[in-house]
Parts: C-alpha cells; structure tokens; sequence
C-alpha cells in the first residue's frame, strides 16, 4: 500500500496517509478540517537490502563469452600437460 501526501487548503499542513490504492483520497484536514488535495508524491524508490550487490554476482556468460574463452579448436588456453598454452605443442 502506497503512502500518499496532502496539504490542506485552509491551514497549509501537509502531511501523510498510508492508503490502499483503491481508497479513496481524503476530503478533509485532520488539524483544521478544510478541505485538502492530493499531493505527486516523488515515488519510495528502490531499496536495495543486504550485503551488496554487484553485477557479477548472478552473471552468466553467454555462449559466445565462452568461444572467445577457448581455441578455435574449441580447447582451453592451456592444456594439462603444460602450465602454458605458448609452450604446448598441442595448440601450436
């Protein structure tokens, strides 16, 4: 349910209601009882809760990522023969 602020016409107040969406607005000030509008509120915002969160956290790598990672034989860089793909001769 949406928090929606009014100001009154009469005494100036504003102030805050928690309604549901399908209520229907006030028509009068809790303080003086004139008669009050609806004020556009700025919106709650996004509220992130939690330890953090990143753009790596729940990224995936397409298919094309992982290609690019390989050989174009379709190896990976190195091989378990030796520590470096530049000294096996599997990928030379």
């Amino acid at each position: 349910m949406p928090t929606y602020e009014y100001e009154c016409k009469k005494c100036k107040k504003t102030f805050e209601k928690f309604q549901a969406i399908t209520a229907l607005p006030l028509k009068e000030c809790p303080v003086c009882g004139g008669k009050v509008r609806r004020l556009i509120g700025r919106g709650g915002g996004i509220i992130f809760k939690g330890s953090g969160f990143y753009e790596t956290d729940y990224k995936r790598k397409s298919s094309s990522d992982r290609r690019k990672d390989s050989g174009p034989s379709g190896k990976s860089p190195s091989c378990s023969c030796c520590p470096s793909k530049d000294s096996c001769a599997e990928n030379k």
